[in-house]
């Protein structure tokens, strides 16, 4: 029974990627609809997995194979010719090593001349293998940028064009409400344990050696060390993210002992708003709870949130987002809770969709909760930066004032791409937030969560962080515009009173 309960092992990407694709088609594809617009949305939601897939994989080899081969180059630099055939591997007479042979400094004494040769030979030979090995890590990953990237343009298309549906059958979850919210428990509950158990070291872990046991790893630097150079919120920034995944490259901190406390409970209660909030805009917006039950059930079966599911930076953004869409008929709520979501810079371009939304009622009541959470945002760092040059700089960052990066750059453009063509691309991207403030002329609630999910989308073309792995920032509001229904009766003037107070009387009449 110990074995049943205790010696619990979190689920393998790649299986979870094929049981996942299993279930979401089982409870969401529409068999008896095959051509409609939702099974689109299940397949490209679906085709988001192999990205991430091949991105981790790449990023799991990399840096193994670049400690051995800093290690290979060390012993012939300091003990030329001197190697050591580890277990898992043998070399031939012609010096050629097997892929699953490591050679590393051994303690044994100097060989006779005529082994010097066949041992110089057999290092060699090892160093070819772990180039080989990065050439092939780096080729995933960049296989899978390039796979999230056109899946990624795939969906603003999608998303810009869905303001033009019109017809949109109710097409509910083929599993009952009863068996959707057991699901949706059991995988919230899966999802705490990962995040709760992450972080901490294995057995054979607590040295800093490799599995081995023979070269020390080399030292891993925090996450602020490359990705924080970019625009962003350095409050943020400093709270560690949870590698509920091991060995990807962006969650290796530091490998002494972190505190996770903080960072498990804000990702914890960040994932939990967004399953609320999900719930409740399928309960008050849609007026159907099993819609609403439905897409946060499926956001929590979705790959991305097993294997990424730990990063603060991901997580609690999106539930800001999905709060504002739930308080959308309090323009002051609604707006602080926006402008709390900008601490990672990119929502600021979500605003001339929301100020056209807003032009006709509420605006200057949603401006102003806009107003009073980034001066909050600008207060605490104030407060918690040392001198006034630290604060100039990290006030830059958060408002993204500084001039476009070209160096230390992840993604896409890092493995191939010329930075350069960021240019073109952020200035598309800046056309198109300006735009959504003209089109559509006649915004509602559905062009609110269709447009802001586009908007974020796109963003991962030209950033340079991530290179397009900040799903979660969009992926809950992709779900309710899957899920939702014709919202064209959700204007602001007909949902919103007329002054600062709320009139209850309105509101009810015109829902």
């Amino acid at each position: 029974m110990s074995e049943l309960f205790l010696h619990y092992e979190k689920v393998n990407p790649t299986t979870w990627v094929y049981l996942s694709s299993f279930l979401i088609i089982g409870l969401y594809f529409k068999f008896n609809r095959f051509w409609s617009v939702r099974n689109l949305d299940v397949i490209l939601l679906i085709l988001f997995a192999p990205g991430l897939v091949l991105v981790h994989l790449g990023q799991q080899e990399q840096p193994t194979a670049r400690s051995l081969a800093l290690a290979q180059e060390q012993v012939e630099q300091e003990q030329p010719g001197i190697a050591e055939v580890l277990p898992g591997g043998e070399a031939d007479e012609s010096g050629t090593v097997t892929p699953g042979t490591l050679l590393l400094p051994g303690n044994r004494e100097a060989s006779s001349d005529s082994s010097v040769g066949a041992d110089a030979k057999s290092v060699e030979a090892q160093l070819q293998v772990l180039r080989d090995r990065m050439v092939y890590a780096v080729r995933l990953q960049k296989l899978g940028f390039i796979w999230l990237m056109v899946i990624g343009g795939l969906f603003v298309v999608r998303l810009l064009l869905d303001p033009t549906m019109v017809r949109r059958p109710l097409l509910d979850p083929n599993l009952s409400l009863g068996g959707l919210t057991f699901i949706g428990l059991s995988l919230f509950a899966f999802l705490v344990v990962n995040v709760m158990i992450a972080g901490r070291l294995l057995p054979g872990e607590e040295t800093n050696l490799d599995v081995a046991g023979s070269s020390p790893r080399p030292a891993l630097t925090s996450q602020s060390s490359d990705i924080h150079q970019g625009p962003g919120y350095s409050l943020l920034e400093r709270v560690p993210s949870v590698p509920i995944m091991p060995w990807r490259a962006d969650d290796m901190l530091q490998l002494q002992p972190v505190d996770y406390s903080l960072s498990r409970l804000l990702v914890i209660l960040s994932h939990l708003a967004i399953v609320l909030g999900m719930v409740a805009i399928g309960y008050w917006h849609f007026e159907n709870i099993k819609t609403g039950i439905g897409a946060a059930t499926l956001y929590l079966i979705l790959p991305y949130t097993a294997q990424m599911g730990g990063r603060v930076d991901h997580a609690f953004p999106a539930a800001m987002l999905i709060w504002a869409i739930v308080f959308y008929r309090r323009p002051l709520v609604s707006g602080a809770i926006l402008g709390f979501s900008a601490c990672i810079y990119y929502p600021l371009f979500l605003l001339p969709l929301w100020l056209s939304y807003y032009s006709q009622r509420g605006l200057f009541r949603f401006l102003a909760g806009v107003l009073t959470s980034l001066a909050i945002l600008v207060l605490l760092l104030y407060f918690n930066t040392a001198t006034s040059q630290e604060f100039i700089a990290d006030l830059r960052r958060m408002f993204g004032l500084m001039t476009p990066r070209m160096d230390h750059l992840q993604g896409i453009w890092m493995l191939g791409w010329d930075p350069a063509f960021r240019l073109p691309v952020m200035t598309a991207f800046f056309a198109l937030s300006a735009t959504l403030a003209l089109w559509p002329a006649q915004k509602n609630l559905g062009t609110l969560m269709s447009c802001s999910a586009a908007l974020l989308v796109a963003t991962r073309f030209w950033n340079g962080n991530g290179g397009g792995l900040y799903m979660g920032w969009y992926l809950p509001l992709i779900l309710i515009t899957v899920f939702r229904p014709n919202l064209e009766d959700r204007l602001a003037i007909t949902v919103l009173s007329p002054g600062w107070a709320r009139n209850r009387r309105t509101l009810s009449h015109n829902d």
